[in-house]
C-alpha cells in the first residue's frame, strides 16, 4: 500500500498543479500543510517547481499548535502574521491541506476556543478576493486516524480513494456536468426514487445551477465569494430548491460528513413542503440537537447536489461528488442565490437512485443518462 500511496500522491499532485490550477512559469504559489499532510504537500511543491512556479511552503507543526491551545492562546492562533498577509497579497496560487490531524482532540475543544483559533478565515477570504487568488483546499487532510477509527474504515484505503478522485480529468467532469446543468436550468420538478423506499418530489427554484468541476473561479460572479478556492476532489452540480414544495421520503445509503459531525442511514419525510419526520441509524441525537437550534427555514428543502466524479465510489467525505449520487440539503441555500437564510444546513446522500427532471430520467442506477 505504501508504494501505491506514493504513486497516487505524485499523480494527484501533478493533476492538481497542471490541470486544476494550471500553474504557469514564474507564478508565485503558497502551499500550506500540517504534519499529517506533509508528504502530499511536498509532492505538490515538486510539481509546482517542475512547471517553473515559485514556491513558499507554510507548515504548521501539530504539537506546537496544540501547545498554544493549552496556553489559552487560541486568539493568537486566529491572527495571521504580517508576513503571511504580505505573501498572500503577492501570491497567484494557493494550495491548502486541512489540519490539525488530531481530530479526536479537535472534537473535544469548546466551540468558542475553536472559533477563536480559526478567526483568520474571514479576513483571509477577503484578502484572497482582492488579490484574485486561485487555489484549492484538498480533502485528503480529512483522512485522519481518529476519523478512520470512528467511521470504521481503513485510513490508507480512504486516503487512496481520495487521491484517485483527485486524478479525475476536470474537462471530463465539466462535460458530464454540462448536460445536467442544461436539464436543471430548464426544469421545474425533480423526482428521486430508489428501491429502498425513497420517493421524493421537489421543485427547483429557478436559479442557475452551479457546476463545481474542481477548478477555482476567482472572478466569476456566478460563483460564491469563496470560490477562488476549489474543493478537491471535485465534481458536482448544485442547484437551489423552492422550499415550498416537497412531498415524500428520501432514505440515505451514504454517510453524511459535516466537519466533525457525521450520520448514516438518514430518513427524511416531507409533506406540504415541510420536514415532518426524521430518523437516523447513527448520529440522530446530534442532528436533532442542531435542528432544534436552527432558525426559520430549517424544515424546508434548500438545494440538490448531483455527483459527477466516477472515481469517488463510496469514499468517506466524498459522498456529494460520487458519480450519480444525489444529495438533498435541508435549510440554508443563499450561497446558491436562494431565499432560505436559516442557520441550519444538513444533508443526506443517496447513491444508485433514479433522478428525473419533469419526468425525463437524467440519472439511473448511479449512471448519467
Amino acid at each position: 500500500m505504501s508504494e501505491e500511496i506514493e504513486k497516487l500522491r505524485r499523480d494527484a499532485a501533478r493533476r492538481i498543479v497542471t490541470q486544476y490550477l494550471k500553474v504557469r512559469p514564474g507564478e508565485n504559489a503558497i502551499v500550506e500543510s500540517w504534519d499529517h499532510t506533509l508528504p502530499i504537500a511536498v509532492a505538490v511543491l515538486d510539481e509546482i517547481r517542475r512547471v517553473g512556479g515559485r514556491t513558499l511552503h507554510i507548515h504548521e507543526d501539530e504539537e506546537a499548535w496544540w501547545r498554544a491551545i493549552d496556553r489559552k492562546q487560541a486568539k493568537l492562533l486566529g491572527r495571521s502574521s504580517a508576513p503571511e498577509w504580505a505573501a498572500l497579497a503577492a501570491a497567484d496560487v494557493y494550495v491548502h491541506f486541512w489540519g490539525p490531524g488530531d481530530t479526536d482532540r479537535i472534537e473535544r475543544l469548546p466551540e468558542r476556543t475553536l472559533d477563536e483559533a480559526v478567526g483568520w478565515i474571514s479576513p483571509w477570504y477577503e484578502a484572497a478576493r482582492k488579490s484574485g487568488l486561485r487555489g484549492a483546499r484538498v480533502t485528503v487532510g480529512f483522512a485522519t486516524p481518529g476519523r478512520a477509527r470512528q467511521w470504521g474504515v481503513d485510513q490508507r484505503a480512504w486516503e487512496a480513494g481520495i487521491l484517485r478522485a483527485c486524478r479525475t480529468d476536470p474537462k471530463e467532469t465539466a462535460r458530464r456536468g454540462a448536460r445536467l446543468v442544461r436539464a436543471l436550468a430548464r426544469g421545474r420538478k425533480v423526482r428521486i426514487t430508489h428501491p429502498n423506499g425513497t420517493d421524493l418530489e421537489v421543485r427547483l427554484a429557478g436559479r442557475a445551477p452551479r457546476l463545481q468541476d474542481g477548478t477555482p473561479h476567482p472572478r466569476d460572479r456566478r460563483y460564491g465569494p469563496s470560490d477562488m478556492l476549489a474543493q478537491l476532489p471535485g465534481g458536482r452540480v448544485d442547484v437551489a430548491l423552492d422550499g415550498r414544495t416537497a412531498e415524500g421520503t428520501i432514505h440515505a445509503n451514504r454517510r453524511t460528513n459535516i466537519w466533525w459531525f457525521w450520520s448514516s442511514g438518514g430518513r427524511l419525510e416531507f409533506a406540504d413542503g415541510r420536514l415532518t419526520a426524521f430518523s437516523f441509524e447513527e448520529g440522530e441525537e446530534e442532528f436533532a440537537r442542531r435542528y432544534r437550534q436552527g432558525t426559520a427555514g430549517k424544515d424546508r428543502t434548500g438545494s440538490l447536489t448531483l455527483g459527477l466524479n466516477p472515481a469517488a465510489r463510496d469514499v468517506p467525505n466524498l459522498e456529494t461528488i460520487e458519480l450519480g449520487c444525489v444529495t438533498l440539503v435541508l435549510g440554508r441555500n443563499r450561497h446558491l442565490h436562494g431565499t432560505n437564510g436559516s442557520s441550519f444546513m444538513n444533508w443526506v446522500s443517496l447513491a444508485d437512485a433514479e433522478v428525473a427532471i419533469d419526468g425525463a430520467p437524467v440519472v439511473r442506477g448511479g449512471r448519467l443518462i
